[in-house]
């Protein structure tokens, strides 16, 4: 079995947070017909789908005025963050903040839960309630960018996701489909929302997460030695998406 050597959490960031590993791979629809057959034949699909094909992610993505994460990516820094809040299947049901740490592979997602009306605050930048709210340090972590750094939202990125999931390592294979990056508004319940497709038909995204190793079997099934790994950041392609379609 193949197995990675992971570094150490406090090697890795100084805090006590659990980091995992995430590949991605640009692939194309032919690809993506035959590794869905191939990997739903061991794991399950994700208890968020709604369908076999999945289901809609819609973030919406916030960066300071200096645009450092969106550049951080550019300039191949080790280190980065993105800031975002998140829903799905167009409901409000589920509303999360969002904080994601990438050190090389490794990756680290925190997030909580928000209200419809805390989401409405926040689109007002009326933060207040973040620094008082109980529940989650992430709350007051979230207050003090937005303060500190000037954080701003920036685009709304919107995707099809197809995810399968295993206990073993904890791994999770994804699926993200119809990349798509807002042009009319920073709302994520504006019904009237307009996209622009910021990944041409037929290229997606597979993204492979595991904990400490991944299952040979995975490895075998996915052919991963035959996909190219990529740098991929959703949220640079649908920033450079947006900022393209406004030069037109």
């Amino acid at each position: 079995m193949h197995r990675y050597q992971p570094k150490r959490q406090h090697e890795l960031s100084g805090i006590n947070k659990k980091f995992r590993h995430e590949l991605k791979y640009y692939i194309n629809q032919l690809d993506y017909e035959i590794l869905r057959k191939r990997i739903g034949t061991v794991l399950p699909q994700d208890k968020h789908a709604v369908s076999e094909k999945g289901y809609l992610i819609r973030s919406l993505y916030f960066d300071n005025i200096y645009d450092d994460d969106l550049y951080q990516k550019s300039y191949g820094l080790l280190k980065r963050k993105k800031i975002r809040i998140r829903t799905y299947n167009k409901s409000d049901s589920v509303i999360k903040l969002e904080r994601k740490h990438r050190y090389g592979e490794y990756i680290c997602k925190e997030s909580a839960p928000i209200t419809r009306a805390e989401y409405s605050k926040l689109r007002k930048r009326d933060y207040q309630f973040l620094r008082d709210k109980e529940g989650s340090y992430l709350y007051r972590d979230f207050y003090l960018l937005l303060r500190s750094e000037r954080l701003t939202p920036k685009v709304i990125v919107d995707y099809t996701r197809e995810a399968y999931v295993g206990e073993e390592s904890e791994v999770r294979i994804t699926f993200d489909k119809q990349l798509s990056a807002s042009t009319n508004s920073l709302d994520v319940f504006n019904p009237s929302l307009v996209t622009k497709e910021a990944l041409t038909f037929p290229k997606l995204i597979m993204e492979v997460k595991f904990n400490e190793y991944l299952p040979s079997y995975i490895r075998r099934i996915l052919h991963l030695d035959s996909h190219e790994r990529s740098a991929i950041s959703k949220y640079v392609i649908c920033r450079e998406a947006g900022m393209d379609f406004f030069k037109q």
